[in-house]
């Protein structure tokens, strides 16, 4: 094939006929002239390099319409196009021309290569196929050939479009096998008002839709599309449509969307010391599978001496595990298994020197064989073994020293060893970390220990059990032996037990078994420091730590409680659950805080929680200003003493606080449980410099429940300034949530008590908030009258931010009572304060309000703009209720423009957004909405089952807005056909 570049020029040449028809030489856009010159061009593109001839061409450039000049104009754009080109690419054929191309130097070779490597792979790797489909798709960039005159472009633009259909469909089928049904809603509505007539996307729309709990309007797609079908075409759905229907009708089950015995061990060949299987062993499947694999592979032919290593906190499970696969082994190892308790957790573990002393006696030396030295011990032992194939099984080591000499070091041979230290330092090995039971392995568990019929009939009342108990195997054993050994007792009894953390390491004992006397085995073994680090760390209440918030806690440097923490690790005192992150088992929390109450003074843990809020108070003090440059209401906060972190930009910033969010909050509600007036103050402004986690709606329900908290409590010290704060924040996201009763007594005590407190924060925002509320209550002059006050506050106090917010707020009251210039004037300069300032996505709010008035005044495309623009920030912020608040807002103005697909579309990307952060009444509205699109699209029938699900979710509100969607229905009559 010829070079596509012309002698010296190492560029290649690409070309593009998906969308207009484009060239280009590397990066350079080559121009190519008239549209009967590109549609030449395209000609012989779309030929795959072979020669057309001069008849042919003037065909597809001019089909029967020809004029007298038609082949000395073809002749000139040819020369034309070859001077462009370059003679390489663009060559003479017998009396013809023909372009030679590679095949990745034309988008459709491009899309045709990866359509098939995704139908080559579908099968195996659908996510694989998925992508290369999508990437497929992407390359259609308008329509096809956009522009060009002729027959033949007229006929390919026909096909291209057609083929980009038909791989759409197979995509968004895809998208279906791999579970994104609901992502899948919005991309099928706008595909099928896009492809009417194609019933295949009808088809995987109503399935999506039925997969996303919406039978409804599965049903209603349907009976759009036969009304669509009888008027345009005069058919009837097809066999398969007609067949889904009726499945969608019977919630057919198959609709749902997508999700070796061990070997009989022979007779007992000596040594077999292994200890008995627990007849009750459950679970554990990947672990077994993986540690079989291991000592099958060091018990085969070839195979080297194998060494794997499982590590675990107390009472996880690794001796019966261990035991389990070793006997499940045997087999693999016919000359002998050997077992050994190191006593890893006593005062006195076992000496190597004895323990090789006992397994050269089990292999059959006589003592007088055996030498005094544990080298000598040790290089006999590894003699004895050289030929046989032997399991060594070494529970509970100390440490990798303890074992190293211990170790068979002979192919065929191999060593299975259990520890709470994690054997890092063991060359080789093959290191296990046994983490706690499933809630389903530890439901079986306890099942078959306390009886079926006693669980079977209060399941969760079990489940509560074993979550009580941490999944740990140890403490469910525990607790189902004490079940079956009371007879008189129900499961519910004995959650009610457990149910008390004060009280449950005593309850988890039975016999001789313990689950604080095993913890306090480890705990005897640390050093002073680690073990105060292991006490101190379990009073915050977090999920986790992360190391600087751990390093506040110990009130040391981040270097040396980096090493107490990562020892600690290693003895599995506590995990590590992703780099400079750690945690406690439950069990493991309870016992340290015990040992906290016990072996630290009081002032002391108060300090290390105090140190804790301050940390977290100063840092997301940072990230609060990162996003609110020059905010007044950091000015206003309680003041610390423990430094916090610092953050290099406004990313590090959003990324720290969404990762710290569940400990943030977990600290609020501490503080507000344990009722220390010290922490209070700390705690409420906490709140009030994390609002984008409520914002985000994500972590609305943690937030309200933390705020909560504080508002309880704040009112039984009487603490004013902590009552104000934590109200005006809980009426916030009341409203938010769509409570707005709720929100405006809140709201109206909240400005009561910074009246009474005179505290500037609830002084100017209480009122703010009140308009909020007027204004979804419809009292648009109250709502006037509370944010004109809220702004004279905030202007008083020099809070720009606090002023922006609240014209933003303004604009919205004023639009409804008909001051349209006046809102428009109060969004930009809501807008100017937040660029003056380098807000962050309060820029957003601001834009998300001009965009709002803009399409009350009927100035659409500067709406879009506005709501676009904001909706980018709500993504980079990770707001995920204000991103949903943009798509519904776009939505409105597409339906507004009468841009009915546009709107269909927004609205759909918005609902499962809405449904999961939004609350009930704003997912009606944006239900309502969409109805109204899809009644412009020309499907009434779904649009009633949006409409009716709306006006359930607002009759149950008891919301006005349910007589506006009563009137919808009323004004817009379905189809009579039976959905």
């Amino acid at each position: 094939m010829a070079s596509s570049t012309e002698p010296g020029d190492s560029r290649r040449l690409r070309f593009a006929v998906l969308g207009p028809v484009r060239a280009w030489r590397g990066d350079e856009l080559i121009a190519t002239g008239a549209p009967q010159q590109r549609a030449l061009l395209a000609a012989l593109l779309l030929r795959g390099g072979r020669t057309a001839t001069a008849s042919e061409l003037l065909d597809a450039v001019w089909g029967e319409t020809q004029p007298n000049t038609a082949l000395a104009a073809l002749r000139s754009y040819a020369f034309r196009l070859r001077k462009a080109l370059g003679s390489q690419a663009l060559v003479t054929d017998s009396g013809g021309y023909a372009l030679r191309l590679d095949d990745d130097m034309l988008d459709t070779r491009v899309a045709e290569q990866l359509a098939a490597e995704a139908d080559k792979i579908r099968a195996s790797d659908p996510a694989g196929a998925r992508e290369r489909l999508a990437s497929a798709v992407a390359l259609w960039v308008g329509e096809p050939l956009a522009g060009l005159p002729g027959p033949f472009a007229e006929a390919q633009r026909d096909r291209l479009t057609q083929w980009r259909a038909a791989l759409i469909e197979s995509l968004l089928e895809l998208d279906l096998e791999l579970g994104a049904h609901a992502e899948a809603v919005s991309k099928l509505t706008a595909a099928s008002a896009e492809h009417p007539l194609r019933e295949r996307l009808r088809a995987l729309l109503m399935l999506a839709l039925y997969r996303s709990g919406r039978q409804a309007e599965a049903l209603g797609v349907y009976a759009d599309t036969r009304r669509l079908l009888a008027e345009e075409l005069g058919i009837d759905p097809s066999a398969e449509l007609k067949d889904l229907h009726q499945r969608i009708l019977e919630a057919d089950p198959s609709l749902a969307a997508p999700a070796g015995s061990a070997p009989t061990a022979p007779e007992v060949v000596r040594p077999a010391q292994l200890p008995a299987i627990v007849p009750d062993f459950t679970g554990r499947a990947a672990v077994v599978r993986e540690l079989a694999g291991q000592l099958a592979a060091a018990a085969s032919e070839h195979g080297v001496m194998a060494v794997s290593a499982v590590a675990g906190i107390g009472g996880v499970g690794k001796t019966t595990l261990a035991v389990y696969v070793a006997h499940a082994a045997r087999e693999a190892f016919p000359d002998g298994q050997l077992y050994v308790d190191l006593q890893g957790t006593s005062p006195r573990p076992s000496e190597p020197e004895a323990v090789l002393g006992s397994f050269l006696r089990a292999l059959g030396l006589a003592d007088a064989a055996i030498p005094d030295s544990l080298a000598d011990r040790a290089a006999l032992f590894r003699s004895t073994l050289d030929g046989r194939r032997v399991l060594a099984l070494l529970d509970n080591a100390y440490d990798a020293a303890q074992i190293r000499q211990l170790l068979p070091g002979t192919p065929g041979c191999a060593a299975l060893v259990t520890s709470r230290v994690r054997m890092v330092d063991l060359a080789g090995a093959h290191l296990v970390d046994l983490d706690v039971m499933s809630p389903e392995e530890a439901l079986e568990l306890f099942t078959r220990i306390a009886g079926e019929e006693r669980v079977s009939s209060e399941r969760q009342a079990a489940l509560d059990v074993v979550a009580a108990c941490g999944f740990l195997p140890l403490a469910i054993r525990i607790a189902a032996a004490r079940l079956a050994a009371r007879r008189t007792w129900t499961v519910s009894v004995l959650a009610r037990k457990l149910g008390d953390q004060r009280r449950r390491l005593d309850e988890l004992r039975a016999g001789d078994l313990a689950v604080k006397a095993t913890f306090a085995l480890g705990y005897g073994h640390l050093s002073p420091a680690q073990a105060r680090a292991f006490r101190l760390l379990s009073l915050p209440d977090g999920p986790d730590i992360s190391l600087p918030a751990a390093a506040a806690a110990l009130d040391l440097d981040v270097y040396e409680a980096e090493e107490l923490l990562e020892a600690l690790v290693d003895i599995s005192l506590i995990e590590s659950a992703a780099p400079a992150r750690y945690r406690f088992h439950d069990l493991l929390r309870l016992y340290a805080r015990e040992c906290a109450e016990r072996d630290e003074a009081g002032p002391e843990r108060c300090a290390a929680l105090s140190r804790v809020m301050d940390f977290y108070l100063a840092s997301a003090a940072c990230t609060y200003e990162w996003e609110n440059p020059g905010d007044r209401v950091l000015d206003h906060l309680a003041p610390t003493t423990h430094p916090g972190l610092t953050f290099e930009d406004r990313e590090e910033a959003l990324e720290w606080l969404f990762s710290e969010s569940q400990d943030l909050l977990a600290t609020v509600q501490q503080a507000a449980d344990d009722g220390c007036e010290g922490l209070m103050r700390r705690a409420v402004d906490l709140l009030l410099v994390t609002q984008d986690l409520m914002e985000s709606g994500v972590y609305a329900r943690q937030y309200e429940q933390a705020t909560r908290a504080l508002v309880s409590t704040a009112q039984d010290l009487g603490d004013l300034v902590v009552q104000g704060r934590g109200r005006v924040l809980l009426g916030q996201l009341l409203c938010m949530s769509g409570r707005f009763q709720q929100a405006e007594t809140e709201s109206a005590q909240a400005m009561v008590q910074g009246l009474a407190a005179d505290d500037p924060i609830t002084r100017s925002y209480a009122p703010n908030l009140r308009g909020i509320v007027a204004i979804y209550g419809r009292r648009f002059e109250d709502a006037a009258h509370f944010l004109t006050g809220a702004l004279d506050i905030f202007r008083a106090d020099g809070n720009q931010h606090g002023e922006a917010a609240t014209l933003s707020n303004l604009a919205r009251a004023q639009t409804e009572l008909g001051d349209v210039p006046s809102a428009l004037a109060s969004t930009e300069r809501a807008v100017e304060i937040y660029r003056e300032l380098g807000a962050g996505f309060r820029l957003g709010n601001g834009l998300y309000a001009m965009g709002t008035a803009l399409t009350t005044a009927g100035q659409l495309g500067e709406a879009v703009d506005c709501l676009n623009e904001s909706l980018d920030i709500f993504r980079e912020a990770r707001q995920q209720l204000w991103e949903s608040m943009a798509l519904f807002r776009l939505a409105k103005a597409h339906l507004a423009a009468g841009r009915w697909r546009q709107a269909a579309a927004f609205a759909e990307q918005a609902l499962p957004l809405l449904r999961e952060t939004g609350g009930e009444w704003r997912v009606a509205n944006d239900l309502t909405l969409l109805g109204q699109a899809l009644v412009g699209m020309g499907q009434p029938i779904r649009a009633h089952a949006c409409w009716h699900d709306a006006l359930g979710i607002f009759t149950a509100l008891g919301a006005p807005e349910a007589d506006e969607v009563r009137a919808l229905i009323d004004d817009h009559p379905a189809s009579a056909q039976a959905v």
